[in-house]
C-alpha cells in the first residue's frame, strides 16, 4: 500500500502539468526524426512529387523519369507502382513534419484508384506513360506486387495518422487491396508472394507459378496484414518467405539474396533464377531488385524482433563489412550470392539499405559510417533517392505501425497479461520520459486517442478498485 500512496500523491502533483494536444496514439511508439531526414523529404518531395496536369481532379504521382514528354516523342514513361507505394508510404510517415501530407497523400490516393490493374480491381496497373494529352497504363494493366503490397501499408498507416471517418476510408481500401493480392498475388500451393497478378493465369509446373522477388519480401507487413483482415493465411506466407530466406542464407553464407528465385520442380527446392529469367543476365544474382532486401527484411527485426531477420541482418552485415574493409563507399552495385561483385561502382540503393541491416547488430561504428555515407551522397535518380528516404525514417525510429484488430488488455502496458501496480508504475515513468511503454496502446485507458496523466488516474482508480 506505501507504494500505491506514493502513487497516487504522484498522481495529483502530476495532474497539474500541461497536457499535449493532438498527440495521437501512433506517435507514442516513434522517435522524432533528424534534421538531415527532414531536409531530405523537402527536397525529395520537391523533386519527385508532380500532379498528374491532364486531370480536372486533383492527383499526384512519383515521376521516376529522367526525361520530360516532349512533341517528339511517342510518349514517356513517367511512374510505376512502385514508386507509387513508396511515395504513400513516405507522405504518411512525415504527415507530422508536412502540412500539406494529407491533401499529397489524398491526390496519390486518386491516382491509383485511376489505374486499376484490369486483373485485381484494387490492386494497381504497373506502369503509366504520358503521351502529351494524359497519362495512360503502359505495357499491359497488370500488377507488380511490391507496390500493391506498400499502398496497402500506406493506407493502413493514413488510417492510423488521419482515421477514416473522412472522405476516403483508408482502413477499408487497405483491406480491400490485401484481399486482392492474397486472391491475385499469392501462390497456394507454396504460399508465396508472386511477381504480380498476371501469374494468376499461369498453373502449378509453369516456372512462373512458383517464382517469387526477394525485393517483395516485406515481411514486417504479413502479420499486419493477419491481424486487419483475420485471414491467417497471411501468416502461412509469413512463414513460407523466411523458409526461402533461411535455404539461402544457410547455403551461400553471405546473406545475399538473388533478384528472381524460382522452384526446382525435381527437388522442389527454391534457388536463384537462371539468368534473363525476366530482366537481364543478372537475375540470379544480387541486383537492382534485392538491392533492398537488407532494408525490407531487416524491417521485421526493427519493428517486430523476428529472430530469422536478425540472422539474415547479420549474416549479411558480416559478408559487407568483411567485403568493403569497413568502408561504405566499396560497397558495390550488384553481387553473385558467393560475395563476388558484379560491378566496380557504388549506388545509393545498394548503400542506403545496409543502413538498417546495420541496425540489427552491434556493430555502431560500421552503422554510423553507412549512415554517414548515405547522407553525404548528393543528389542521385528516383530510385536512390527513395530508398535514401525511406531508410532514413525507419532508422530514424520514425516508421509508423498501423493499429490493428488485435485483442488489446486495457492497461498493460508492461505486456505481461496482467494489469497491476506495476503497469502503473510503468505509465508514470513514461509520462516523466524515462521508459517506453510495452503496450501503448494498452495505455489509452479512457480510448480518446491520446495519453495522458487522465490515463494514468484512471489506471490508478482501476487498481483501487481491484483491493477492494
Amino acid at each position: 500500500m506505501k507504494i500505491l500512496n506514493r502513487i497516487l500523491a504522484f498522481g495529483l502533483a502530476l495532474a497539474s502539468l500541461p497536457v499535449m494536444e493532438n498527440c495521437r496514439v501512433y506517435a507514442e511508439s516513434r522517435k522524432k526524426l533528424t534534421t538531415e531526414t527532414i531536409e531530405f523529404y523537402n527536397y525529395w518531395k520537391d523533386k519527385y512529387i508532380v500532379p498528374d496536369k491532364y486531370t480536372d481532379s486533383v492527383q499526384y504521382y512519383v515521376w521516376y523519369s529522367d526525361t520530360p514528354y516532349s512533341d517528339n516523342t511517342a510518349g514517356v514513361e513517367v511512374t510505376v507502382s512502385e514508386a507509387h507505394g513508396y511515395g504513400m508510404l513516405i507522405t504518411a510517415a512525415m504527415a507530422e513534419y508536412d502540412d500539406n501530407a494529407k491533401e499529397i497523400f489524398d491526390g496519390m490516393y486518386a491516382y491509383y484508384k485511376a489505374h486499376p490493374s484490369e486483373t485485381g480491381a484494387n490492386l494497381m496497373a504497373w506502369q503509366q506513360m504520358d503521351n502529351g494529352r494524359q497519362l495512360v497504363d503502359s505495357n499491359g494493366a497488370d500488377s507488380a506486387t511490391d507496390g500493391d503490397l506498400d499502398i496497402a501499408y500506406a493506407l493502413l498507416m493514413a488510417d492510423s495518422v488521419w482515421g477514416s471517418d473522412g472522405s476516403i476510408n483508408y482502413r477499408q481500401s487497405a483491406i480491400d487491396i490485401i484481399n486482392d493480392i492474397m486472391e491475385y498475388e499469392v501462390n497456394k500451393t507454396d504460399w508465396i508472394l508472386q511477381l504480380g497478378d498476371w501469374a494468376y493465369y499461369t498453373k502449378e509446373g509453369d516456372i512462373e507459378y512458383s517464382a517469387t522477388r526477394a525485393s517483395d519480401f516485406i515481411v514486417q507487413y504479413m502479420p499486419i496484414f493477419a491481424e486487419v483482415t483475420g485471414d491467417d493465411r497471411w501468416l502461412k506466407v509469413y512463414d513460407s518467405t523466411y523458409n526461402i530466406i533461411n535455404s539461402i542464407v544457410d547455403e551461400y553464407g553471405t546473406g545475399i539474396l538473388p533478384d528472381f528465385i524460382v522452384k526446382d520442380e525435381k527437388t522442389g527446392k527454391f534457388i536463384p533464377s537462371p539468368a534473363n529469367f525476366l530482366e537481364s543476365d543478372y537475375d540470379g544474382y544480387y541486383y537492382y531488385n534485392s538491392c533492398r532486401t537488407p532494408w525490407r527484411i531487416s524491417m521485421d527485426y526493427l519493428i517486430n524482433n523476428n529472430k530469422d531477420a536478425e540472422k539474415f541482418a547479420n549474416t549479411i552485415t558480416s559478408f559487407i563489412v568483411s567485403s568493403t574493409k569497413g568502408d561504405p563507399s566499396e560497397i558495390k552495385a550488384g553481387y553473385t550470392l558467393d560475395g563476388k561483385p558484379l560491378e566496380d561502382y557504388d549506388d545509393l540503393c545498394f548503400t542506403a539499405p545496409f543502413m538498417l541491416a546495420a541496425a540489427c547488430g552491434n556493430n555502431t561504428e560500421w552503422h554510423n559510417a553507412v549512415r554517414e555515407t548515405v547522407i553525404d551522397y548528393g543528389e542521385d535518380v528516383y530510385f536512390g533517392d527513395t530508398i535514401k528516404m525511406l531508410c532514413l525514417i525507419v532508422d530514424d525510429g520514425g516508421w509508423i505501425v498501423p493499429e490493428t484488430n488485435e485483442n488489446t488488455r486495457i492497461g498493460d502496458v508492461n505486456k505481461d497479461g496482467r494489469f497491476t501496480i506495476a503497469d502503473v508504475v510503468a505509465m508514470q515513468n513514461y509520462l516523466l520520459g524515462r521508459e517506453t511503454l510495452a503496450d501503448w496502446k494498452a495505455g489509452d485507458v479512457n480510448a480518446d486517442k491520446v495519453i495522458d496523466v487522465f490515463d494514468l488516474c484512471r489506471m490508478k482508480n482501476m487498481i483501487l478498485s481491484q483491493l477492494k
